[in-house]
């Protein structure tokens, strides 16, 4: 019986130390484990550079990408650098994805929370909600945290079941509950035009780095599922 008990409990743990393993969301060389946010191929309007998946500036359009995996709960890494005036975000619990051409050419966007980058002299940044490590356009950060252009930065996102926090170069700068009713007006708002009271809202959801006519630079993206 007692054999039993520490051979269950031993499963238990290592089952547990499992979900707790990081790995790596892009090889630094290929596109592996990438695509457009629409499950398209990947865009021209991204390449690999310097080990890094860089999204370039095209007059032909500008798509997001996503990874091919989805995530419920998780701790997700990733370092990147914007040059002057730049902008760019990192989405999560994605709602929905757009599709449509333009006069600057054909998009493609993730309707997803997000959380925010960009120069924060740049125009694009209109207020607290709209710096650096802030859930765009809805929370402000609760702290600060110092972010380089021209160099890269750190940031980490953790979604643990409702729980969400914003990390930016070692500083949590914004905690929050997704239950709140800002959020969750801020995600019905995400879902597809004519979702209806009783539809459901996206938990589990690809991770979308965007490409927001800003160079861009994305390096050392790795990730872990929490149980």
């Amino acid at each position: 019986m007692w054999r039993f008990r520490w051979l269950s409990l031993a499963l238990l743990l290592a089952g547990h130390a499992a979900t707790q393993e990081w790995h790596s969301l892009f090889d630094g060389k290929s596109t592996k484990g990438w695509v457009e946010v629409t499950g398209k191929p990947f865009p021209t309007s991204w390449t690999i550079e310097d080990g890094c998946l860089k999204a370039i500036i095209r007059k032909d359009g500008f798509q997001d990408i996503r990874t091919v995996e989805t995530f419920r709960s998780f701790e997700f890494e990733f370092e990147w650098k914007l040059l002057k005036d730049g902008n760019s975000g990192v989405k999560y619990l994605i709602q929905n994805v757009d599709e449509w051409t333009n006069k600057e050419g054909r998009q493609a966007r993730a309707r997803g929370l997000e959380y925010q980058l960009v120069d924060r002299d740049s125009p694009d940044a209109k207020d607290p909600t709209r710096y650096t490590g802030a859930l765009y356009s809805v929370l402000a950060g609760q702290a600060t945290a110092d972010s380089k252009i021209g160099d890269f930065n750190r940031s980490r996102i953790v979604v643990n079941g409702d729980h969400v926090e914003h990390w930016l170069n070692g500083v949590k700068v914004l905690s929050f509950e997704t239950v709140d009713p800002k959020v969750q007006a801020a995600l019905r708002n995400l879902l597809p035009k004519g979702a209806g009271p009783e539809t459901p809202l996206v938990r589990e959801s690809w991770i979308s780095m965007q490409n927001h006519s800003s160079e861009t630079w994305f390096r050392n993206l790795r990730i872990r599922r929490l149980p």
